[in-house]
């Protein structure tokens, strides 16, 4: 996020565009509807009809995967009014002449047709976006999780460049992580282009860096594999060893047939984690580690905050913490990894790093710090670009046409699938499936169906229906509801009995390699 969670409340417009945010983020979604409390316009873009566009002053309801089409279009109204912010574009960002000539290409009765939603509601947005601030964008996995992820992110980038709304307190572009510690994980460098706090592998100068710090002659030139190119190795002999540490993959990954042939071909297969799951089976070893209530460490939150974890109990078994089984691992392998604690790995991170170079345990002993936090007396950073000022000089505005899904409905499969997240369980149910409680509350997965759908398929709500794509088939109840719009259908992953990964489609994002796992072409059948 380039702004802090708090902020929200008080921004005078709040743009929500890909995100299921009180059952995805339900604590960030208090201070959404405290804005909207405040008198903050709430403006929701999503295809389903969510909670959130209760307290919301307006829906747009716009179909899956349009979402480049929708932002282009009220980037093009705000221009053609001059609604633009001309200050900021002129002083703090480049390229807008680009931008300008793409967006002409997007008036709001070609969107209209691309999205289904109305000019005149398009209009409306544009004019709110266009005449007042703050305005803060924030978005979750329904921009990411697409073929066109990348696209879908910079187009929000460049709607708040384009009205001056970065560099502001209640404003900027916030995405918020789809995972506890996601952000953390990409900050410590979990990402095959980087090092540390986002440093490039292929900056010579990085790598000289890297290599001094680690006692090492040289590190590899080029960037490594991300998870789709590692998958389809296993299949090609390219990938031979994987070690898969906190990640249910069988379940998590779309086309989850392509995923169990993937595996099966696997020469070795490393498992870490504190439960049997459905990868396990696949395991040549597993290693049971502990769990984040039996280590110490950090979580660095969506705002950039990291936080101290501290271990609460000790670890059954013959647990271990990661560190220790990937110290020993190293030590097998003729690798001195040099550390003998969490909070060592966080001295060596530390000390490599930029941003976090003045985040100390000490430091973050009470409170959290968001980084960058430079040196030790830095008090962290609230405000990413203050003042318009960004890390590479100027914001870029980086123009992007719109593209459809990788599959789109036909006479076989004239539905359109997306998934998401239920409010009462996490993930692949690893976890929160072992508690009675939430069994209790949600114990069984359901598809939404419109009621319009249901009644051409012949289809009551609680009847059992197969889900069926070009790559396998799920069985589940039908949920008949409104929440989703007529030729949508809707589903999760949380349980294993009707794992929906089993019919979303692997294709991917060319750049970010992110699946397309919210939107694929499907049809229901009933079944008895």
């Amino acid at each position: 996020m380039t702004n802090s969670i708090r902020e929200i409340e008080d921004a005078k417009v709040l743009l929500v565009i890909g995100s299921n945010t009180t059952e995805a983020h339900p604590v960030i979604s208090y201070y959404m509807k405290r804005a909207a409390r405040k008198g903050g316009i709430l403006i929701v873009c999503d295809p389903r009809r969510i909670d959130l566009v209760r307290w919301a002053t307006i829906h747009i309801q716009h179909r899956v995967g349009t979402d480049v089409a929708l932002l282009n279009g009220l980037m093009n109204e705000i221009l053609r009014n001059g609604w633009e912010d001309r200050d900021f574009i002129e002083n703090h960002t480049e390229k807008f002449a680009e931008l300008r000539e793409l967006v002409e290409q997007y008036p709001l009765e070609r969107v209209s047709e691309i999205t289904g939603v109305p000019a005149a509601q398009l209009r409306e947005v544009a004019l709110i976006l266009g005449t007042q601030k703050p305005a803060s964008l924030c978005y979750t996995l329904g921009i990411t999780e697409h073929t066109c992820g990348t696209d879908n992110v910079i187009s929000c980038a460049n709607l708040q460049m384009l009205l001056g709304n970065l560099g502001m307190r209640s404003a900027g572009v916030n995405p918020l992580r789809g995972q506890n510690n996601v952000q953390g994980a990409c900050d410590m460098g979990a990402l095959p282009n980087i090092f540390h706090n986002y440093q490039p592998v292929t900056d010579a100068k990085v790598r000289e860096k890297f290599a001094r710090g680690w006692g090492v002659p040289s590190l590899p030139e080029t960037p490594g594999r991300r998870m789709p190119s590692m998958f389809s190795g296993m299949l090609e002999g390219k990938t031979r060893a994987f070690i898969c540490h906190g990640e249910n993959v069988v379940m998590s990954e779309p086309n989850a047939a392509h995923t169990r042939r993937c595996l099966e071909a696997l020469d070795f297969l490393v498992v870490l984690d504190i439960f049997e799951n459905e990868t396990t089976p696949y395991a040549d070893v597993i290693f049971p580690c502990t769990c984040w209530s039996e280590q110490d460490g950090t979580f660095t939150n969506s705002e950039r905050r990291v936080q101290r974890v501290r271990a609460a109990l000790r670890p059954p078994g013959e647990c271990r913490e990661p560190w220790w089984i990937y110290r020993e691992l190293g030590r097998r392998l003729g690798v001195d990894l040099r550390f003998e604690s969490a909070h060592g790995v966080w001295e060596e991170m530390r000390s490599l790093a930029t941003g976090y170079a003045g985040i100390t345990w000490e430091r973050i002993e009470d409170q959290g710090i968001q980084w960058p936090a430079p040196t030790l007396e830095h008090p962290g950073t609230s405000l990413l670009h203050a003042g318009g000022n960004f890390t590479r000089g100027k914001g870029l505005f980086v123009p992007a046409h719109w593209r459809p899904p990788a599959e789109t409905p036909d006479a076989d499969y004239p539905l359109v699938l997306t998934t998401g997240r239920r409010l009462w369980h996490y993930h692949t149910g690893t976890q929160t499936r072992k508690c009675a409680g939430f069994e209790t509350l949600f114990g069984e997965e359901r598809v939404e169906i419109s009621p319009q759908d249901a009644s051409d398929l012949d289809i009551r709500d609680g009847d059992y229906v197969w889900i069926v794509s070009r790559r396998g088939r799920v069985r589940m109840r039908a949920w008949v509801t409104e929440r989703s719009p007529r030729g949508v259908v809707w589903s999760c992953f949380h349980f294993r009995e009707a794992n929906i990964n089993e019919v979303t489609n692997n294709a991917f994002d060319p750049v970010s390699e992110t699946a397309e796992y919210k939107a694929c072409a499907v049809r229901i059948e009933p079944c008895a």
